[in-house]
């Protein structure tokens, strides 16, 4: 059993332990302690500091942020008022028409295949809903990551047979490895 996850909405100050969390997941030696690894896939970064800041502004996204086992009057460090890592994150964005965009899923590579992936879904699912109305979920996967797709087929996803070409090019979203990378669009309707 996993201890409840406390969560609450990015901040600015949060920007560096978002965008270390994320690389952490995703690429570099790092991520290979997890299974959501995206390094033999693709080199470089997957967010920076900038990108992160982006989100944060934008009217219509929301970045939330989750711990394990702490309460949120206890998301600081005894060590000053620096937050303690958090554990988990997911970028969130009202797409309009009941629709909402579920991406920059991270969970620590160390805290991965526990369920904590799991709860962060049902929080963003209820995040979605409550804030916007949102009565779809979308995501994009690439289309390389089986397991991944899987994953979250069995979460109540399903492919809606749209892909979308990859960003060759444009560095900021990483260096592909390969010359085939596209995104599937999966969808999960809410109750």
């Amino acid at each position: 059993m996993i201890d409840a996850l406390t969560w609450r909405e990015a901040q600015h100050e949060d920007v560096p332990a978002f965008v270390a969390l994320v690389e952490s997941a995703y690429r570099g030696e790092d991520s290979r302690a997890g299974w959501t690894t995206e390094a033999d896939l693709l080199a470089g970064q997957r967010l920076d500091e900038a990108m992160g800041r982006d989100m944060l502004d934008a009217t219509d996204s929301l970045v939330l942020l989750f711990w394990q086992g702490v309460g949120i009057e206890a998301l600081t460090a005894s060590t000053g008022n620096a937050p303690a890592p958090p554990i988990a994150c997911v970028q969130l964005e009202d797409r309009g028409c009941g629709i909402a965009y579920f991406g920059t899923f991270a969970v620590s590579p160390q805290r991965q295949g526990g369920g904590i992936g799991s709860l962060v879904m049902a929080a963003a699912e209820q995040a979605v809903a409550e804030r916007w109305e949102a009565k779809t979920l979308r995501m994009t996967v690439i289309r390389q990551r089986q397991e991944l797709i899987s994953y979250y087929e069995r979460r109540g996803f399903a492919l809606t047979g749209e892909t979308e070409p990859f960003p060759y090019g444009q560095e900021q979203f990483g260096l592909p490895q390969r010359e085939d990378l596209e995104f599937v669009v999966l969808e999960k309707q809410l109750n």
